[in-house]
């Protein structure tokens, strides 16, 4: 490909059917010299090896690949995409032996694993990272079970194939019952540099959205809320200067949707015999994509959240976010059903095939239609009734600036008799939050955990929500009240494509201290449109409900927009740890935060 033509903007890609599905036979390209040519078709699919053991050696490198008939070059992990499944074992001690070939600087986070944090693998704060040439050997005991991911965090390296499953089976046997066990790992990839993406972002925030309104939508409202109505709808959202599809910042326009590697066209299969009880592991492995997930003909037995047993909840969808995992058990009884994962945004899909015998495949559902945000999404639980024609500084809440300089992180209610019973209602936007960084804030968000979210709600199928969700075990193994409360604001600037907690950006911001053993609570607070995957590394999230129930266990917590969502949470290891966003661009672009437990 000529170098002028890889930098062409996506825009001319979109025709072909809607999103770039892909090749047959795209993946990562056979090392031989021979094979190194674009149309070649010996490829290795949807086949990433399985190490276990306590000895596992792991080798970074960059391998060619062709996903869309484009030959790039990926970052892997011996030579496959995903990386290696790791299957290891509850209590067991084990060694991870990474070797960097790659001319930069790399490192692997074991994402949701709980161990010391000088091997959780996040370069500057809890190491220096793996230098070129270098090897770096993790060691650490298993202290818990379940489905787990891995994935660099060094620089865009995850964007670009570096990531794989880690399964640890429990110590004292399998409690979930299932005659097959497939892993499902969900990824995106472009042919882009990820760098050209995200300055693209940078300089234009909406430029992979191509759901923007049109002259038809215009057309459609007026029909049924007619023409002064549909003339106020735009003013609102002009003044306001926002989309109202702003639902992702990166779309199919330049992603091609991955299945275990694979791509739509690929048709990833995974094999069954009929009567058998199949379990599926899926993972969230992608750089920047909510993927809405549903098995059309088969009911959803979620039966593990983040590698925690949950009481069985049946549905027939799900919506989960990078960084998060669910483990589902279902039971087929006809040949082929497709495995549907459409992107949040409605801009394409990644789908396999769960079949009983190789290379069939069965009819893949219509992308659902796109919606709209709605003002519950941006402005919370307020009345809306009286926002027509708002300006948009009003968007920016009442003036608080008596609060500047208060310490809101620990504030509790002290009127009360038993002020921490319940995460705290009373909104507390911190001082930083007035500037630049920041162009909207929320002063009556939602706290339900019932809202399946934009583009789910009320499509007539059974959607997973964070209030279906109760721990098995786990949760109670600390059941004191917290001592003190922490609040954090996640904010942004789509404008300036800025994205920041408390409306400092990391580099600007200090840690959060926490001390070890102490229980405390955590408020996540959203005042943008966007849903963010919150991963705090290193302890565990006990959500709890408005009232201050313990409902689930989690290491990732999304927050949808204008939405309030409190855990508990016990700091066991001494160390520095990482807490961002797991959408890869918002944490580079700043939500991101250090927690420092002494």
């Amino acid at each position: 490909m000529k170098q002028d033509e890889s930098a062409l903007i996506p825009h001319t890609r979109l025709s072909r059917r809607l999103f770039v599905k892909g090749l047959a036979a795209g993946g990562v390209l056979s090392a031989m010299p021979r094979l190194l040519s674009a149309n070649t078709n010996d490829t290795r699919l949807g086949s990433a090896p399985v190490l276990s053991g306590q000895l596992i050696t792991l080798v970074i490198a960059e391998t060619p690949v062709n996903f869309t008939g484009v030959r790039r070059m990926a970052t892997t992990i011996n030579g496959s995409i995903p990386a290696p499944t790791l299957r290891l074992r509850e209590g067991n001690e084990v060694t991870i032996r990474v070797s960097n070939r790659l001319s930069v600087a790399t490192s692997i986070h074991w994402h949701g694993i709980i161990l010391p944090y000088e091997m959780d693998g996040v370069p500057g704060i809890s190491f220096r990272g793996i230098a070129s040439g270098e090897t770096f050997e993790y060691r650490f005991t298993l202290k818990q079970s379940g489905t787990y991911w891995y994935h660099s965090h060094s620089g865009f390296q995850e964007m670009t194939g570096m990531y794989g499953a880690l399964i640890v089976e429990p110590r004292e046997g399998e409690s979930i019952q299932a005659d097959q066990d497939h892993v499902i790992q969900l990824s995106d990839w472009t042919d882009e540099d990820p760098m050209s993406v995200f300055s693209r972002l940078k300089v234009q925030s909406d430029f992979y959205n191509f759901n923007q309104p049109v002259v038809g939508d215009f057309l459609q409202d007026a029909s049924t809320i007619g023409m002064k109505g549909a003339f106020e709808k735009r003013q609102m959202w002009n003044q306001m200067r926002m989309s109202p599809t702003d639902l992702a910042d990166v779309s199919a326009a330049t992603f091609t949707y991955l299945m275990n590697g694979m791509t739509p066209a690929g048709n990833w299969n995974g094999l069954f015999n009929q009567g058998e009880r199949v379990r599926l592991r899926f993972i969230n492995g992608s750089s920047n994509t909510f993927y809405d997930v549903r098995i059309p003909g088969l009911s959803l037995s979620v039966v593990q959240a983040d590698g925690q047993n949950v009481k069985p909840v049946s549905v027939d969808e799900f919506r989960f976010g990078p960084g998060e995992t669910y483990d589902v058990v279902v039971e087929p009884e006809g040949d082929a059903y497709s495995i549907f994962a459409q992107s949040m945004d409605r801009s394409g899909y990644a789908r396999g095939t769960l079949s009983v015998r190789p290379g069939l495949a069965a009819p893949v559902p219509e992308l659902d239609p796109v919606e709209w945000l709605a003002m519950s999404d941006m402005m919370g639980a307020m009345d809306h009734s009286s926002m027509k024609g708002i300006d948009h500084s009003a968007m920016k809440g009442m003036d608080h600036s008596a609060m500047e300089g208060m310490d809101h992180s620990s504030m509790g209610h002290s009127m009360e008799t038993n002020p921490l019973a319940k995460p705290s209602q009373t909104v507390r936007h911190a001082s930083t939050e007035y500037g630049p960084s920041v162009d909207m804030r929320v002063d009556t968000p939602r706290t339900n955990l019932d809202d399946p979210g934009i583009g789910l709600r009320n499509n007539g199928r059974r959607v997973l929500t964070q209030a279906d969700l109760r721990s098995i075990n786990g949760v109670l193994d600390d059941d004191r009240a917290p001592t003190r409360e922490i609040e954090l604001h996640l904010t942004g600037n789509m404008e300036r494509y800025s994205w920041s907690i408390d409306g400092l950006e990391f580099g600007k911001s200090t840690p959060v201290s926490m001390r070890q053993g102490e229980r405390l609570r955590v408020i996540l607070q959203n005042d943008t449109m966007m849903t963010h995957p919150m991963h705090l590394h290193g302890m565990w999230s006990d959500v709890e409900s408005a009232e201050g129930d313990l409902l689930v266990r989690r290491h990732t917590i999304s927050v949808q927009s204008a939405q309030r969502v409190s855990f508990l949470t016990t700091p066991h290891d001494v160390g520095r740890w990482a807490w961002h966003c797991h959408l890869l661009f918002h944490m580079d672009a700043g939500m991101f935060r250090e927690v420092v437990v002494s």
